[in-house]
């Protein structure tokens, strides 16, 4: 797959800068616009094309949200992360209403953005795979669907998205329900922390717990994928 055709939509001048060099170190990115206001996005995205957009919510004519509403309802498929300083919970639901899987809170180092666009390279690429082969099985549309949960999973503070996906293959590589501590000694972290991410994904809808009551003492709980 080619470099993703990338439009920066960012009213301050200085912060565009930056994020453009951010964007331009990536070997699988080049920028092929900047954007200041909605109106000038959504032109851009009409005349340019681009796979991926940079959006941040604040602009001086209209939301990002909004702009992101209406290149929706245009047909516009382009994968979105959104750059911003935005954190209030409205702005983030409304964000993954419209496709959002990624949110990036400004300021933020060039190591956070270049995580979320590889992990956009790999959505891409994967399915530009699928497109290859044309109709999808069940199977593939149950890992796209699992695909974008883990995503959006792992944007939540105190979560490690690398970690997470560690998690998530490790439970699929066996062939029964994991404990914390059976967890904790595969992938070498603490129980605590095994704990924390196993309860994420049952939170997210990701996985399902069960308790096993032996001769002795509590029922342990043991974690399942679901699907």
């Amino acid at each position: 797959m080619s470099r993703l055709r990338t439009l920066i939509v960012e009213d301050d001048f200085a912060v565009a800068h930056v994020t453009r060099g951010f964007v331009e170190r990536h070997p699988h990115y080049e920028v092929v616009g900047v954007a200041p206001t909605g109106a000038d996005a959504l032109r851009a995205l009409d005349e340019l094309e681009p796979d991926v957009m940079l959006l941040d919510v604040y602009l001086p004519d209209m939301s990002g949200i909004t702009v992101l509403r209406r290149a929706r309802a245009a047909g516009a498929h382009v994968e979105v992360v959104a750059v911003t300083a935005a954190r209030d919970l409205e702005t983030v639901r409304r964000a993954r209403a419209h496709g959002v899987h990624h949110y990036v809170v400004k300021p933020f180092p060039m190591r956070t953005l270049h995580e979320r666009l590889d992990d956009v390279w790999r959505v891409l690429a994967r399915d530009a795979e699928y497109t290859a082969t044309g109709e999808l099985d069940q199977a593939s549309v149950d890992a796209l669907m699992r695909r974008d949960a883990i995503a959006m999973a792992g944007q939540r503070k105190g979560v490690s998205r690398v970690t997470l996906q560690r998690v998530v293959q490790a439970m699929q590589e066996g062939r029964e329900p994991l404990s914390a501590s059976e967890l904790a000694e595969v992938l070498g972290m603490s129980r605590v922390s095994a704990r924390r991410y196993l309860e994420r994904l049952v939170e997210s809808g990701l996985a399902a717990s069960s308790p096993t009551y032996g001769a002795v003492g509590r029922p342990e709980l043991r974690y399942q994928l679901r699907g």
